[in-house]
């Protein structure tokens, strides 16, 4: 490949990586465009780690010939069990180990080597495998995130030549450095996402960052706590305090995403979400439905964790209507973009008062005056109540106890929920 094709190359992986073409395009675009200078590639892989909750990493694949592998992949950990094997066997781990930033293999020698994937590429025509390991520098790793692999093959009898070898010296770097841009937009929009949530962040990372920078708005909010769950956690292993707070938040979690909700804050066993729209009437319909999936969520989860022998709990859930400000609050350098205000307090408390009259649900007024004719024949009042901190009384909601008990009546509710 000659000096102006190599930087033509160059220049389209920095354009495309600065308009955040995504990872397997940019492959993709690689690829054909080295072939198209007479650079015979026959395969390329590129893998990078990266911060997830649930995935090690990500790796991207582009191939010559049509194949049934995904462009994209996604790994969890290679710290134990078969993926740990693998990786162990894998050219890339070996090349960590001795130090090297490069490796080359002539794949008639596949059988007498102990490496993963290498014999089965000789077996598909490959004939020529060079592989790469660029490191990223203290200050340029973001947790696991500290190299970009990737290995190229040829399917030409006599492989990469020295100038084909020189031109991916050249090239890669560059590739990388544009995928390693497009895993960080996407680690800053995981992250914002887990520790935000999907409302909060979208709005922090479309710049939305002053603090004081707020708006009013109309919201449901959700407010849960789980019962009885300071006595399950003294009553159980500390290593099995965590997994059990984990599976009632993901019950939780779960059930308010599909809705359609916006989890803001978890404090400590409580959940604190919002429903919005121009619609209330459908925002509160879209809580009812977040709670009843939980109920559903719960009940499945229930029967898993006795069957083991695990303590079970359910939770207790307050929904209110009003406005809140919603946006960034806390000092200079530590912000949280989140909603206060008095309804925010009144959720809480109307959570709280579920225990003292034993009602899994409560909803306020405000929440049952504002649900279309079909949804109020669902609820049933539990009297009228003086909220502690608030100043006035009102009547809470509960479901009807026939949603429960009656086929046909829990049938309705779930078309209406459906609706």
């Amino acid at each position: 490949m000659q000096l102006t094709s190599r930087l033509a190359l160059m220049n389209w992986l920095t354009g495309q990586g600065l308009t955040g073409l995504p990872e397997n395009e940019l492959l993709r675009g690689f690829c054909e465009r080295c072939r198209a200078e007479g650079l015979e590639l026959s395969r390329g892989l590129v893998v990078i780690d990266t911060l997830h909750p649930i995935y090690e990493g990500r790796g991207f694949r582009w191939s010559d010939r049509a194949s049934n592998e995904s462009e994209m992949f996604e790994y969890g950990s290679t710290a134990e069990g078969d993926a740990a094997k693998s990786w162990r066997r894998s050219v890339f781990f070996h090349m960590l180990e001795h130090g090297q930033d490069e490796m080359v293999i002539d794949l008639a020698d596949a059988p007498s080597m102990d490496f993963s994937q290498i014999e089965e590429l000789a077996e598909k025509g490959h004939k020529h495998y060079l592989a790469f390991v660029h490191r990223f520098g203290e200050n340029g790793a973001l947790g696991l995130m500290d190299c970009f692999y990737s290995c190229w093959t040829t399917r030409r009898d006599e492989g990469f030549d020295e100038e084909e070898l020189e031109a991916l010296r050249d090239l890669v770097p560059v590739l990388g450095l544009a995928i390693k841009s497009a895993q960080q937009v996407d680690i800053a929009r995981t992250l914002g996402r887990v520790y935000l949530g999907r409302g909060a962040s979208e709005q922090v990372l479309g710049g939305r960052i002053s603090r004081g920078v707020t708006e009013r708005i109309n919201a449901v909010l959700w407010y849960s706590d789980l019962r009885g769950s300071t006595g399950i956690s003294e009553s159980i292993g500390p290593d099995e305090i965590i997994p059990f707070l984990n599976d009632y938040a993901q019950a939780v979690i779960d059930a308010i995403h599909e809705a359609g909700g916006d989890v803001l804050k978890l404090i400590g066993d409580g959940v604190l979400a919002m429903f919005t729209g121009e619609d209330m009437a459908h925002a509160r319909r879209a809580a009812l439905r977040a709670e009843h999936l939980f109920r559903q969520n719960v009940a499945a989860l229930n029967a898993r964790r006795a069957a083991d022998g695990r303590p079970t709990t359910s939770a207790y859930i307050g929904l209110h209507v009003g406005e809140v400000f919603y946006g960034n609050i806390g000092s200079e350098d530590r912000l949280d973009f989140t909603v206060v205000g008095p309804t925010v307090n009144e959720v809480s408390r109307i959570a709280s008062m579920s225990r003292s009259v034993d009602r899994e649900l409560l909803a306020s007024a405000e929440f049952y005056k504002g649900l279309d004719a079909a949804g109020r024949r669902y609820l049933v009042s539990t009297g009228r109540y003086a909220l502690r901190g608030i100043g006035r009384a009102q009547d809470l909601y509960t479901l009807d106890p026939e949603v429960d008990a009656s086929e046909p009546v829990t049938g309705s509710y779930e078309r209406y929920l459906a609706n």
